[in-house]
């Protein structure tokens, strides 16, 4: 197991030394954030990346993310530019040593939540999805906009593209992720750099759009559309797991078996009585997951993939981007380091 922590780069207010100073920490987890969507990152942007990781003395070698256009995921004939860049992204990371991409084929929004700052028992603060906040939202007309979103959208764009996914099924989608998929899995593979698809967040259909990559049925799916290792899983605990319906521990050993987990994303959640969660700290007593026997089906398979502790909450008068602090997800580090370490000399 390879620990790592996402960072947002140098405007990020988690400094990139206090990530080092976390016991066990191997890479950084980050991205190039001032390219447009759909578009070639500059090779000297992706150099500068790995100069700053590398001289913080972690590794460069998770990307997290590299968006998909929505022309790719809406099967336009505009996606044969948009494949080509992704291709070539592939390509340069590939070259500056990256070994794992994390994305996500979510339309228009990625992670969705109510709260960003929803008060704990304990006076902590953290991100919630309440369904009867939801009920009330509405991204077209309100001033809805959350972290997990692409801020570049106006209201008209949003509309726009509201309109365009109404003639979008799941089988059209499911269709369009194939075809993405077939073009540059086998660019990930010349490359020897594994893809990650992260899971659907929450793992249902969000204001009428549809999503797939939500449940073991469609995850068996996802994996025999381009029957590759290259083709392989952001397992994220927090986003499958918010529904009883996921086993976490069940889905982690067989997919761990398989060895088609590239990335764990290790979060715990609260699951509520009407389906709504709050986020929590990582210990499986504070939340609804079983983190320790995930993190064991994790070791009973050797699993030498990265894994970094996911959304933290804001402790000890903390503020910054939420569930990107560096006090609890360095507490949820030093936690899943003593559960991994645990294992491991029980193992012999």
């Amino acid at each position: 197991m390879k620990l790592s922590f996402r960072w947002y780069g140098p405007e990020d207010p988690v400094k990139i030394e206090y990530i080092r100073q976390i016991p066990h920490m191997h890479s950084i987890v980050t991205a190039v954030y001032d390219v447009p969507v759909g578009e070639v990152w500059p090779e000297e942007s992706i150099l500068k990346l790995k100069k700053q990781t590398e001289d913080a003395g972690l590794h460069f070698e998770v990307i997290e993310s590299v968006p998909v256009h929505e022309d790719i995921k809406l099967g336009k004939p505009t996606r044969e530019r948009y494949i080509k860049n992704y291709q070539e992204n592939i390509r340069r990371l590939g070259k500056a040593g990256v070994k794992c991409i994390c994305y996500n084929f979510m339309p228009v929004f990625d992670w969705t939540r109510t709260q960003l700052d929803k008060v704990l028992e304990d006076g902590s603060n953290a991100l919630v999805y309440y369904r009867e906040q939801l009920e009330g939202m509405n991204p077209l007309t309100g001033e809805l906009s959350l972290p997990g979103w692409d801020s570049s959208y106006t209201k008209e764009g949003l509309k726009d593209l509201f309109a365009e996914y109404e003639k979008i099924t799941e089988e059209d989608l499911w269709e369009n992720l194939r075809y993405f998929l077939e073009q540059v899995i086998p660019v990930a593979e010349e490359m020897d750099v594994n893809m990650a698809i992260h899971p659907d967040d929450p793992p249902w259909p969000i204001f009428g759009l549809p999503r797939i990559i939500t449940c073991e049925e469609n995850i068996d799916r996802f994996l025999k559309l381009v029957d590759k290792k290259q083709n392989g899983l952001t397992l994220c605990t927090g986003s499958l797991g918010c529904t009883k319906t996921n086993d976490m521990v069940k889905l982690t050993e067989k997919y761990a078996a398989q060895g088609r987990i590239h990335f764990m994303h290790m979060r715990n959640v609260k699951i509520l009585e009407d389906g709504s969660f709050e986020e929590s700290a990582h210990p499986s007593s504070c939340g609804s997951l079983d983190m320790v026997a995930i993190m064991k089906a994790l070791s009973d398979h050797d699993f030498d993939g990265y894994l970094r502790p996911d959304h933290g909450r804001m402790i000890w008068g903390e503020t910054g981007k939420p569930g990107y602090g560096l006090y609890d997800r360095a507490l949820g580090a030093s936690y899943l380091n003593g559960v991994w370490e645990t294992l491991q000399k029980l193992k012999g």
